[in-house]
């Protein structure tokens, strides 16, 4: 099945969402992924499980994952 983009998360089924063991788990600012049958990526606020998920093409997630790896995203978080 492919999800499109704003697909509520709750519809999103039989995967597992994870979230970065450097997100604070009494702060509740995390961001959680899934890997998808297809080979892509969705992303849920757990702050809201219920909500929206962004969905990406295992393309688009290389693609971020190399550039944060390489810094390109350093200045959100500086």
């Amino acid at each position: 099945m492919r999800y499109r983009n704003g697909t509520r998360a709750s519809e999103i089924h039989n995967v597992a969402w994870i979230r970065s063991t450097y997100s604070s788990a009494t702060g509740g600012n995390c961001v959680e992924v899934a890997s998808l049958p297809d080979g892509g990526a969705a992303l849920r606020n757990s702050r809201d499980p219920q909500g929206p998920a962004l969905v990406y093409t295992r393309e688009e997630m290389t693609a971020f994952v190399a550039g944060a790896k390489d810094g390109e995203f350093d200045y959100l978080t500086g």
